[in-house]
């Protein structure tokens, strides 16, 4: 049985927000929950029964705070927040925590979940950080927001961004140009946040002066890595004995991250991962954070989410990992 309508007086930038381009944010809302979502004037209008009108109204509070703050609202955004509403988690902006982050090219750089607050968190908190989950959660894009950030204030000298992608020379030596040239391809996810969070051009200057460096972690191997932010990303990927390596590479005033997803394992032999085998060692070890992200953190296409619980449902079922 239909209910009177309720109203919710929300700023303009809100409204807006959750109307959405041609009005998509809304059409979201309504999809989700069985309601219609009006704007009026002045605020938004949610038609439907009590229970749906509630988890609705909470979306709608979500992104209006968000929005009230100066956040870039996208169907991310909008996503997340519905899925919190329906689940009865924490719902509303988790705010920017800890450390400010950078203005990236759309708009103010800010975590989406709950998690991701955590996330950053524990990045402005602890000298060593481990990011554990599955795509599409932000876990590498935020840990480079940080980093960039704190290249920005001059907190740290150097940002440094390793991946396991490469295992051997003879891999490079098949692509053609030099030695950037060949690691460059590898690297593209990273280079794409970089780009997005300080711009081509600052990007291009950074790099040539050597505040930005992007290398496989094997070109880490025997340096100290002093007042440097340092990421380690798809760590799944890393061997037991790189892994060392590379947590051992801390010098003075520096700082790590270290994300990957234990189940996307590509080493021959799987066993072989130094990232669950690093986090069973370390968990609860003095300067050291853990923030486990899970398939409501995916702020990606909405596939993905479905995609990561599919995968994580038949795991289950079958006792193993993917």
């Amino acid at each position: 049985m239909s209910r009177a309508p309720e109203f919710i007086a929300l700023s303009d930038a809100a409204v807006r927000a959750v109307a959405g381009a041609n009005s998509r944010h809304a059409a979201l809302i309504e999809d989700a929950f069985g309601v219609l979502v009006e704007t009026p004037g002045g605020g938004v209008s949610l038609s439907g029964d009590a229970k749906a009108r509630g988890q609705a109204k909470k979306t709608v509070q979500a992104i209006a705070d968000r929005a009230d703050q100066g956040l870039e609202i996208g169907e991310a955004d909008v996503r997340v927040a519905i899925g919190q509403a329906r689940t009865g988690g924490a719902v509303g902006s988790p705010g920017v925590a800890g450390s400010p982050l950078p203005v990236g090219k759309r708009g103010q750089v800010a975590p989406k979940t709950p998690t991701q607050a955590k996330y950053l968190g524990a990045l402005s908190q602890c000298d060593l950080v481990f990011g554990l989950g599955p795509a599409g959660t932000g876990k590498t894009f935020l840990a480079v927001a940080h980093g960039a950030g704190m290249l920005l204030r001059g907190a740290v000298d150097r940002l440094i961004v390793a991946r396991p992608a490469v295992e051997a020379g003879e891999r490079l030596g098949f692509l053609p140009g030099d030695m950037n040239e060949k690691v460059d391809p590898y690297m593209a996810p990273v280079w794409e946040a970089l780009t997005d969070i300080l711009g081509a051009e600052q990007l291009r200057r950074r790099r040539e002066k050597g505040e930005i460096e992007v290398a496989p972690i094997a070109f880490l191997r025997g340096r100290t890595l002093s007042h440097a932010f340092v990421i380690v990303d798809e760590a799944q990927n890393a061997s037991r004995a790189q892994m060392k390596m590379v947590l051992t590479r801390l010098g003075e005033g520096a700082r790590m991250a270290v994300t990957g997803d234990p189940t996307q394992i590509d080493l021959p032999n799987p066993r072989d991962s130094g990232l669950a085998h690093a986090v069973s060692l370390l968990e609860g070890v003095k300067g050291i954070g853990v923030t486990r992200f899970s398939a409501e953190d995916v702020v990606r296409h909405p596939l993905v989410e479905r995609i990561v619980r599919a995968y994580d449902d038949d795991a289950a079922k079958h006792g193993r990992t993917v």
